[in-house]
């Protein structure tokens, strides 16, 4: 491998001599201008009409050339800074992260050149109006965005557009309103602001966001839930039909005196019981924006459940998909590190300003602040197990971020810095819309058919949650079972259909899952007698998805054709059958010889004593081996720790006859170039052409593909010699390469 030479961003900016600076006075335009009194502007962009560009809009096509990328980033941080470049730095800062991308990306910036063009981003005028009246934004347009800048924005969840929008005050200028303009962020977020926002959707869209169609509008929360009363600072049974704020936080950087025990619960049940001066700052902000907002009630985790009652604790677990999917708003404490950091923008100081404002050419202009879903991807607060179901059942949300305030519900998003509050018209819209936190159920109930694809909501469900970090281990089927309640509920299903948080009623899907590359799988610790299975992604700590490795898209795994006629479960001691829905089979080309799974049921008398939680299942069982690819190996980062590698047959005849997902340790220093895996089919799949060899094995056809489970003796089975397996990874193979394996039928003990 050769050598790269790496280059900071700095030596690849130099001294640039030739760059120009001139400069145009500014009159006083209040605090909200960031520059000196003095705004500069280089040669370029002196030369540029922007009162033209957002009077009229300019196409991409016509984009107005900036130049290059670096040469904007060394005017911007020139002695004379350009006050534009200013801007169009601060947006690729935020979207391509400069000053930290790896040095041997810096290289790849040199022949990145940006236009500005200027387009319609919002109205609320109903009908609309002539598209001159629209609101405008300018956008940066990079000739090219390097490959793996897109992949560390995606990551990052920022905005693919650099967008520099126009201020509320120069709106008139151009004869609209203030619709989509951007507004100025203050120290302390404006409480008359908030009560706008909860009103405006609760008169505008209270149908769409006061029920949820999968929950009967009778249904109360049971007198076991607890409130604070915030007037008379008092823990009190939930009231009758009780509208109530619910928070949620990160917890840790006090002790737990603050939390509600079994000692002092009764004490604090009485007027003034409460003891403010214990409490940490963000539930003393909590409790204090709760007066000012004119509600009484607030439900706070640490103070309504009694935290040393394991009883107490189990009731209102139960009901936690009533408790947040009931509240009129959720608060979200996104910002710092626990629960001391309050809540930014409620008391003066508490945030930094991160709004940049320019004054060009007399017109105010800023780079928007970043999307809600970018400030919750890079939160402590987003990497927290029991937020995720806490945001997804909440109807109403309010965001206190370190960036601003966000309002979000089920059918608009709002933020501090932009005008996006509407009264409902119909032909609204705002660059807002679609940037928040998405949902992992349809909004409205779905028809019969499009219910059938509940799995996917379950699959989306688990990619989410896994990679974010627990403190109590045992809490991982918990601080999600919320989630599961909403989906059994949705589509009326029993208590069966989940187990080891897993989808039973659909397992054939759900056995689909595998490690995100860059995380190393390791068994959850968990005391005996808690048995979570290799089979499930809660017996695992590290991130899940559901993501389809062998085809392109990315989308979920699906399974064509039920390939185990029944599938058993070990509990308290004995194999009992689980209900689980059969998909296929559909019609296959009737030339091709075809793979027939073992019919019948297994005798369950004959099973020998196995653990709790193992699954039972007849299918047929072969040996392959894997084999390096060697165009994803010379991709492959240190960081990565899972991988995709070829399934060769073995024989007479070494052939690839599929692909496997399996941790790179499997392969590390093996020798000869091939590890031998045992492999159980689990169902049939559509596959792609190239991941197995054609000339061999024929042509692709119809659902030709059989997905199979590698798994290896489990380390407690190698002195019982039961025959109890665990997973180590999935894959993909060719029905001809199986077919011509020297496969065998067996009852798998997959524990």
């Amino acid at each position: 491998m050769h050598k790269v030479r790496t280059t900071s961003l700095k030596d690849l900016l130099g001294i640039r001599s030739h760059i120009s600076i001139t400069s145009k006075s500014n009159p006083s335009n209040g605090s909200s201008i960031h520059p000196s009194p003095n705004t500069a502007l280089c040669s370029t962009c002196a030369a540029i009409d922007f009162h033209a560009m957002l009077a009229e809009g300019v196409t991409k096509e016509n984009a107005v050339p900036l130049g290059p990328l670096l040469d904007i980033v060394q005017k911007a941080k020139a002695p004379t800074p350009c006050a534009f470049c200013r801007l169009v730095d601060t947006a690729f800062q935020r979207s391509w992260a400069l000053d930290s991308l790896p040095a041997d990306l810096h290289e790849e910036l040199r022949s990145v050149t940006c236009s500005l063009y200027s387009e319609v981003r919002g109205c609320f005028t109903s009908p609309l109006p002539p598209l001159k009246e629209h609101c405008h934004r300018l956008s940066v347009l990079p000739s090219k965005r390097p490959p793996r800048i897109s992949q560390l924005s995606m990551a990052a969840r920022t905005r693919l557009v650099q967008d520099i929008q126009l201020m509320e005050e120069d709106a008139l200028l151009f004869n609209r309103k203030t619709d989509a303009h951007g507004r100025k962020v203050e120290d302390v977020v404006d409480i008359g602001l908030l009560k706008t926002w909860m009103k405006r959707c609760k008169d505008g869209h209270e149908d769409v966001c006061e029920k949820v169609w999968w929950r009967d509008w009778k249904e109360r929360l049971p007198k076991t839930v607890r409130m604070v009363d915030v007037k008379k600072m008092r823990i009190i049974p939930v009231p009758d039909d009780c509208r109530y704020i619910a928070l949620s936080y990160v917890w840790g950087g006090v002790g737990s005196t603050y939390q509600t025990m079994q000692e002092n619960i009764s004490r604090r049940m009485r007027t003034g019981g409460l003891d403010v001066s214990i409490l940490p700052a963000t539930i003393v902000d909590s409790i204090e924006l709760c007066k000012r907002l004119g509600e009484r009630y607030l439900w706070i985790d640490a103070l309504c459940i009694v935290q040393d009652s394991p009883d107490d604790k189990a009731v209102q677990i139960g009901v936690m998909e009533m408790i947040y999917g009931g509240a009129f708003v959720t608060l979200f404490a996104v910002g710092g590190q626990d629960a001391r950091a309050g809540l930014p923008g409620f008391r003066p100081g508490t945030r930094e300003k991160h709004q940049t404002i320019e004054v060009v050419k007399d017109l105010h202009l800023a780079v928007p602040l970043p999307d809600l879903k970018e400030v919750l991807a890079k939160s402590v607060w987003g990497t927290r197990g029991w937020t995720y179901q806490e945001v997804m059942l909440s109807r109403r949300r309010i965001f206190f971020t370190e960036q601003q305030v966000y309002f979000q519900c089920l059918e608009d998003i709002w933020a501090e810095d932009v005008f996006a509050e509407h009264r409902g018209e119909s032909h609204a819209y705002h660059p807002l819309r679609f940037t928040g936190v998405m949902s992992f159920m349809f909004r409205d109930a779905p028809s019969r058919e499009m219910a059938k694809l509940f799995t996917s909501g379950y699959q989306s469900v688990v990619d989410e949650y896994t990679p974010r970090k627990l403190t109590n281990e045992l809490d991982a089927i918990d601080a999600v079972s919320a989630l599961i309640t909403t989906i059994s509920k949705a589509y009326r299903l029993d208590k069966t259909a989940f187990r080891y948080g897993m989808l039973l009623r659909d397992l054939d899907n759900a056995m689909l899952w595998s490690p995100v590359d860059s995380e190393a799988l390791v068994r959850r610790a968990i005391p005996a007698g808690s048995p979570w299975p290799s089979w499930s992604w809660v017996g695992w700590r590290g991130g899940i998805q559901y993501l389809d490795k062998w085809s392109f898209g990315g989308s979920h795994p699906g399974v064509s054709e039920s390939l185990v006629d029944t599938w058993y479960l070990v509990e308290g001691g004995a194999a009992k059958s689980v209900d689980v829905r059969r998909t296929g089979p559909s019609g296959f080309p009737t030339q091709n010889k075809r793979y027939s799974h073992p019919k019948g049921p297994v005798d369950v008398q004959k099973i020998p004593r196995l653990p709790e939680g193992t699954l039972v299942f007849r299918t047929t069982v072969a040996t392959f081996e894997v084999g390096e690819l060697d165009t994803l190996k010379s991709d492959r980062t240190a960081e990565v720790q899972n991988g995709l590698f070829a399934l060769m047959s073995g024989g007479p005849r070494v052939a690839a006859a599929g692909r496997i997902f399996i941790p790179l340790q499997i392969k590390a220093g093996s020798q000869p170039a091939f590890t031998k895996v045992e492999l159980v089919v689990l169902s049939r799949c559509g596959g792609e052409t190239g991941i197995y060899d054609e000339n061999i094995y024929g042509k692709m056809y119809s659902s030709s593909f059989l997905y199979v489970m590698a798994v290896k003796p489990t380390e407690a089975d190698s002195a019982r010699k039961v025959g109890v397996v665990e997973r180590i990874g999935l894959g993909i193979i060719f029905e001809q390469a199986w077919l011509e394996a020297n496969t065998v039928e067996k009852v798998v003990y997959l524990a």
